[in-house]
Order: C-alpha cells, then sequence, then structure tokens
C-alpha cells in the first residue's frame, strides 16, 4: 500500500504541475479543458496565468511535502487541495460548463485526491 499512497500523490503533484505550465504556456486550450472556455488575450489573460501559477505551485508543494516532510504532511495537504476541484466543479456548473465536465473532471479528481489522502494517512 506504500508504494501505491506514494505513486498516486507523486503523480497528483506532478499533474498540478502539468496544469500550471498548460495554463501558463497553453490558455486557450487549458481553458476549454477546464470546461470554461476564455480567450487568453482578452480580460481572461491575467486570470489564466494565475491559474497556472497556482497549480504549478500546488504541485511544487506537494513534492517538496512529500519528499521533506512525510507522507503525514503529504495527506494533509491533500485534504486542503481537495476544496480546489470541489470548487472548480462549482465554478464550471455557474459558468455554462457541462454537468459532464463538472463532475467527470473536477469532481472526479476531488475524490482521487481524497483517496490518495486516504491512502497516505494509512502509510
Amino acid at each position: 500500500m506504500t508504494v501505491t499512497a506514494y505513486t498516486l500523490a507523486v503523480l497528483l503533484d506532478l499533474f498540478c504541475l502539468f496544469l500550471g505550465y498548460r495554463f501558463l504556456f497553453q490558455p486557450a486550450l487549458a481553458a476549454a479543458g477546464y470546461g470554461v472556455p476564455a480567450r487568453p488575450d482578452g480580460d481572461a489573460g491575467a486570470y489564466l496565468s494565475v491559474k497556472g501559477l497556482r497549480d504549478g505551485t500546488f504541485g511544487v508543494m506537494g513534492l517538496a511535502l512529500l519528499a521533506f516532510a512525510g507522507a503525514r504532511a503529504e495527506a494533509w495537504f491533500m485534504v486542503a487541495v481537495a476544496l480546489i476541484p470541489l470548487f472548480d466543479t462549482l465554478i464550471v456548473l455557474r459558468n455554462g460548463g457541462t454537468k459532464a465536465v463538472a463532475f467527470g473532471i473536477h469532481f472526479a479528481t476531488a475524490i482521487v485526491v481524497l483517496i490518495s489522502a486516504g491512502l497516505l494517512f494509512a502509510v
């Protein structure tokens, strides 16, 4: 179970880094994948950059916690971070995104992050 817990945590942290990169360097594609399309050359450009920086930073923080503070610290981090995809679900729904994206991507991500936290607490 330890290998599974650490592997899932690292994959989720790396996924945050990927999302951050994508919002910083491919913002239109990233916004469309998020479920609420936005034009980076319009008013949304700064917000897409902020999202990219936020997601990337969470990835770095997660990896640092896992490497230097251990599984329990990473587990609590995952519990806190799970709030983001939960609220992303609501944001997508409030802004005309589809239920499939809201629940199939964002809510499902929150569940996977909470499963990761549970596995890390069990280590």
